[in-house]
């Protein structure tokens, strides 16, 4: 069973792969995964902003986590992205993520509209009641218009309605605010989902970072992560650099279209997204070929170059 309060490092945030038709590309997943795995990763989160979420139906949704679980076979930790805008619907979800084998569940608030503080608890507070996993709270208002504020996320901590955050807004004085909120409370997980701010964020008290770079490059998010857990701060700025490089490279574009990209140029999976965005234009993709090629990221492509289906 996962014991949340040692849940800690890098939990890349999968991408969804995709077929041309927009069928969810199972073994694409099975590849993805040993890549995740193979480059010491500690957790998997399926679902996330970066797996396309809220552009994939039930059906998909649910078939894509029954692959990522499948695929990591009980070797590392599986989380479950959600972002619903219905209650109702986000319950369903909870329930299917047990169902399928999820570890916990990352929950963003009802996006779409503004709610304020007390909302944003009942809300956590009556999903904690249905939920048989934990939750952790998944805060990225430019995606939901929405902030748990620091002191909403410390008192539902507090009461144990939720066990952690991840905290994709970029905004480093919230992430500090969130940890010195909770700061008497060791067990609570906080992750940031800026991968370049993995290093700042260890240094404050963050358990690491649940990020979508590491779909590329799972093993230069680790190295960083090591690199502090030993206390080596040259070597990890040295590492928090080369990965700051590489996620401004892979920014071009509508999210997540260049990371499928260079997925893609990898021979991981597919570049495609769900319906209406469109992969990576040309002249940003031979930029980032040349980017990848240049930092040894283009390994695999080295026999054959990856076919479309």
């Amino acid at each position: 069973m996962l014991k949340l309060h040692e849940l800690r490092g890098v939990l890349p945030a999968l991408v969804t792969p995709l077929t041309r038709d927009g069928a969810v590309d199972e073994p694409a997943i099975q590849r993805l995964v040993e890549h995740m795995l193979a480059g010491g990763v500690h957790g998997l989160l399926a679902l996330g902003s970066t797996g396309e979420v809220a552009s994939l139906d039930h059906a998909a949704r649910r078939q894509v986590l029954a692959a990522v679980v499948k695929a990591a076979a009980g070797r590392v930790p599986v989380l479950c992205g959600i972002a619903q805008s219905r209650f109702a619907d986000a319950t369903a979800d909870v329930i299917a993520a047990a169902e399928l084998g999820a570890d916990a569940v990352l929950v963003a608030p009802p996006y779409y509209y503004p709610i304020d503080q007390p909302t944003v608890l009942s809300f956590y507070r009556a999903l904690a009641t249905k939920s048989p996993l934990p939750i952790l709270v998944y805060n990225i208002p430019q995606n939901t218009k929405v902030v748990a504020d620091p002191a909403t996320v410390a008192a539902l901590a507090r009461e144990g309605t939720v066990v952690g955050i991840k905290d994709s807004s970029r905004d480093f004085e919230y992430f500090e605010s969130v940890c010195v909120a909770t700061r008497g409370l060791p067990d609570f997980r906080i992750f940031t989902g800026s991968d370049t701010m993995l290093l700042a964020s260890l240094a404050m008290g963050g358990a690491g970072t649940i990020c979508g770079g590491a779909n590329i490059a799972p093993g230069w998010v680790v190295r960083i992560f090591d690199d502090f857990e030993r206390g080596d701060l040259k070597a990890a700025r040295t590492h928090q650099d080369s990965l700051l490089e590489l996620v401004l490279a892979v920014r071009p574009g509508v999210f997540p279209s260049a990371i499928k990209a260079a997925l893609h140029l990898q021979g991981l999976c597919e570049p495609w997204l769900a319906p209406p965005v469109a992969p990576l234009g040309e002249a940003p993709l031979s930029v980032l070929r040349r980017q990848l090629d240049h930092w040894g990221l283009l390994a695999r492509t080295d026999a054959a170059q990856p076919r479309l289906r």
